[in-house]
């Protein structure tokens, strides 16, 4: 799998999919399977009996996930493309992001 340019914590914007064109923040990646986890998009349904941390069980909406190259980061409300400059201050090279389509630095 190629290196995941966005982080927990970033606006998205789902470019294809049922969920095309909604944004939401990502509130978790997993590298390895290459999937996002999209705060309030791609619900499922989920059948629970109960147990002893849920006593009465029932019928649970959660967040699914999505593939990575399935969304967008959302800079300035346009989706964009994330890219590496990478700088040196005072003898120490640092790696940042910046949004492609504007040049600005992201973080």
């Amino acid at each position: 799998m190629n290196k995941v340019k966005i982080k927990r914590g970033d606006m998205v914007q789902v470019i294809a999919g049922k969920e095309v064109g909604r944004t939401g923040r990502v509130l978790l990646i997993d590298r390895e399977k290459g999937k996002i986890v999209v705060e309030g998009l791609n619900m499922q349904t989920k059948h629970q009996k109960p147990n002893r941390a849920n006593q009465t069980g029932g019928i649970t909406r959660r967040e699914a996930p999505l593939h990575i190259s399935n969304v967008m980061y959302l800079h300035k409300d346009k989706p964009t493309r994330i890219g590496y400059k990478v700088e040196t201050t005072d003898g120490k090279v640092v790696k940042k992001r910046y949004a492609k389509s504007t040049g600005e630095l992201i973080d």
